[in-house]
C-alpha cells in the first residue's frame, strides 16, 4: 500500500495565478515554519487567548500513538462485559469526526454498533431510547468543557433510563473531556467506567485525531493504529520544513483562501458513495473557523445535484472520492463544471484510513485560510448569542413574544405563506439559502428537505445547505451569525406530540429545543439576517410536502 498523500488536482482557470502568487509570498514569510512554532502574528498580531492555545492538534498524529492501547483495551472490555450498542451523546466537534468513522468504517464484527445522539427533539430522544437496550448500551458523553448543555440534558436522561435497568449505572459510562472540567467531577461522583482525558489546547472542530475521535472510533473496531498512521503521512508532509507550494495542507488553504477573496466562496462537495458523511464534518470545521468579521467560506454538503448552468460564478466544487468505489453520479457532473469554467479540485484516497490524512490536511488548510481571511480560525465568537438567547426563551416565557409564534407562520396560512416566501425569495448573486430544521432528523424528512433543497437550488440559481437543529448551532451557525451577510435563512420548527421530561432539571426536551430554535432565530435577527420562520404544526410530513409545492 502506498504511503504517499491523496492525490489532489487542481483546475482554478483564471484563479491559478492568485493561489500561486499567495504560496510564493508564503514562502518569503515562512509561514509554514511559523504555524508550526505556533506564531500567533500568522493571524493576529496580539497574541489572542484562543489562537495561542488552541494549536494542538498539529501534534495529534504523533501524540496520540501511546493513547490508542488505552482505547483499545477499553473496546476489549465492553466487549467481554456484553455490550452490543454505544450511543454518544456529544455536539459538533464531539460528535461529527465519531459520525463520519461510523459511517465509513461500519462497526468491525464482534463489535457494537455505534448511534450518534446530537439532537434534542423529543422525538429524536425517545427514537433512540426504544432502539436500545439500556442493560447492554454504553454510554459515551463526549464534552469538552463538560458544560454543554444539550449533551448534558441527554446524560441525564438516559442515566435515568440505565438506572432502573441495571445495579451499577456508572459501568454503563464513559467521559471524554478535558482534564477538571466539570463532567470529569460528575463521572468521578458517579463512578463511571472510564474518564478519557483529551488534551486541552485542542479545540472542539480540530479535534478529529484526539480521544473525541479515536476512542469512540476504537469502540467499533476501526483500525486506529492504520488511520493514526496515516494521519502522520500527512503531518509530515504538512511540515515545517517543506516548502509552501509543496505543502499539501497550505496548498488547499491558498485555494480556499484566495478564491473567497475573489468571491468564490460556496465550497461544494461532491463524493463518492463510501465517503458521503466525509462533507459534514469539513462542513463544521470550515464554517465555523472562517465565518466571522463578516467573512467566511459557506461549505455547501450533500446538495441535490442541478445541471451546469444552474450554478453561479461563486462555486468551488471539490471533489472525493475512495479509490475502487463505485463510481459517483456526481462525477460526470463534475466534468461538466470544469467545462463551463467552474473552479474545480479533485481528491482521492487509496484506503479509508487515509481519512486520518485528510483530517489534517483540512485543518492546516482551514488555520491557513484564516490568514487570508485575517480572521482567528480558532475562535467562535457568535456561538454564544444563540445560547443566551436560548436561555432568556427558557426563563421568560413571553420572550420573543412581539412577534406572534416567535415571528412564525403557520404551514397552513397558504396565502399569508405564499406572500411571505414571495419575499423572502428575493436573493441576489452570491447569497445562499440555508435550511434550518428543527425537527427530528428522520429520513423521511431529510428526504423531504433535500427535495426542497433542489426546488429553491434550481429556482433562486443561489447555493443551499441543509442542517438539523441544534447540532448545526455548534458548526455552521457560527458561519450564519458570523459570516458573510449573504444567507437567507428558513427555519422550520414542529409542535412535537409527546415530550420527554430531563431528570434533575425542570424542563422537557419540548421546550429545550423550541427554546433552542427561538434563540437562534432572534439571534440571526439580531445581527440583520434574512430569516422565514415556519411552524410546520403537528404533522411535520405533510406540512414539508405542502412547503415542497411552494418551493419550486
Amino acid at each position: 500500500m502506498s504511503h504517499q498523500v491523496p492525490l489532489m488536482s487542481l483546475n482554478l482557470g483564471e484563479h491559478q495565478t492568485a493561489v500561486d502568487a499567495r504560496l510564493r509570498s508564503w514562502r518569503s514569510e515562512e509561514i509554514g515554519l511559523r504555524v508550526w512554532d505556533r506564531d500567533h502574528t500568522v493571524w493576529s498580531s496580539a497574541p489572542l487567548p484562543e489562537l495561542t492555545n488552541r494549536l494542538g492538534w498539529l501534534d495529534l498524529p504523533g501524540s496520540m500513538q501511546p493513547r490508542l492501547p488505552e482505547f483499545e483495551a477499553l473496546a476489549r472490555s465492553v466487549i467481554e462485559d456484553g455490550y452490543t450498542h454505544i450511543v454518544l451523546l456529544g455536539m459538533g466537534g464531539s460528535s461529527l469526526a465519531p459520525e463520519v468513522f461510523a459511517s465509513v468504517f461500519g462497526s468491525a464484527d464482534g463489535y457494537p454498533a455505534l448511534t450518534i445522539l446530537d439532537s434534542t427533539h423529543p422525538t429524536a430522544v425517545r427514537t433512540v431510547e426504544r432502539q436500545i437496550d439500556p442493560a447492554r448500551t454504553l454510554f459515551v458523553v463526549s464534552s469538552k468543557s463538560g458544560t454543554t448543555l444539550e449533551t448534558m440534558s441527554l446524560f441525564r436522561t438516559m442515566w435515568h433510563r440505565v438506572s432502573s435497568a441495571v445495579e451499577h449505572p456508572g459501568r454503563s459510562f464513559v467521559a471524554i473531556t478535558d482534564a477538571g472540567s466539570s463532567l470529569q467531577e460528575l463521572a468521578e461522583e458517579r463512578r463511571f467506567r472510564q474518564v478519557i482525558n483529551a488534551p486541552s489546547e485542542v479545540g472542539g472542530r480540530y479535534s478529529a485525531l484526539s480521544p473525541f475521535g479515536l476512542a469512540p472510533a476504537a469502540l467499533i473496531g476501526a483500525n486506529v493504529t492504520r488511520l493514526l498512521t496515516r494521519s502522520k503521512v500527512m503531518a509530515d508532509a504538512c511540515s515545517a520544513t517543506v516548502a509552501e507550494a509543496e505543502n499539501p495542507g497550505l496548498v488547499l488553504g491558498a485555494v480556499l483562501g484566495e478564491l473567497a477573496l475573489a468571491g468564490v466562496d460556496k465550497v461544494t462537495f461532491v463524493t463518492s458513495p463510501a465517503l458521503a458523511a466525509f462533507p459534514a464534518w469539513i462542513e463544521q470545521l470550515v464554517a465555523e473557523s472562517t465565518g466571522k468579521n463578516g467573512k467566511g467560506i459557506v461549505p455547501v454538503g450533500s446538495e441535490p445535484q442541478l445541471p451546469p448552468e444552474s450554478y453561479g460564478k461563486d462555486r468551488l466544487f471539490i471533489s472525493l472520492e475512495l479509490t475502487g468505489d463505485e463510481p459517483s453520479a456526481s462525477a460526470i457532473d463534475l466534468m461538466a463544471m470544469a467545462q463551463a469554467g467552474h473552479p474545480v479540485m479533485s481528491i482521492e484516497l487509496a484506503e479509508k484510513a487515509d481519512l486520518g490524512q485528510e483530517m489534517f490536511r483540512w485543518e492546516m488548510a482551514t488555520a491557513a485560510a484564516g490568514a487570508i481571511l485575517r480572521i482567528n480560525p480558532f475562535d467562535q465568537p457568535d456561538v454564544q448569542l444563540a445560547k443566551e438567547l436560548a436561555k432568556r426563551a427558557m426563563a421568560e416565557p413571553d420572550f420573543g413574544s412581539e412577534a406572534t409564534g416567535g415571528g412564525s407562520i403557520d404551514i397552513t396560512s397558504r396565502d399569508g405563506l405564499e406572500r411571505e416566501l414571495e419575499d423572502w425569495v428575493k436573493v441576489r448573486a452570491g447569497d445562499y439559502i440555508a435550511i434550518q430544521a428543527y425537527l427530528a432528523p428522520t429520513p423521511d424528512s431529510e428526504a423531504l428537505l433535500q427535495q426542497i433543497r433542489q426546488a429553491l437550488g434550481r429556482r433562486l440559481g443561489v447555493a443551499t445547505t441543509l442542517g438539523f437543529g441544534p447540532r448545526f448551532l455548534h458548526s455552521t451557525g457560527q458561519l450564519h451569525k458570523g459570516g458573510p451577510p449573504t444567507g437567507r435563512f428558513l427555519q422550520l420548527v414542529d409542535e412535537a406530540g409527546e415530550d420527554v421530561a430531563i431528570p434533575e432539571t425542570d424542563y422537557s426536551f419540548g421546550t429545550l429545543v423550541a427554546a433552542q430554535a427561538l434563540g437562534d432565530y432572534q439571534a440571526l435577527l439580531q445581527r440583520g439576517r434574512h430569516v422565514l420562520r415556519i411552524n410546520l404544526g403537528d404533522e411535520v410530513s405533510g406540512g414539508l410536502q405542502r412547503l415542497l409545492e411552494m418551493s419550486g
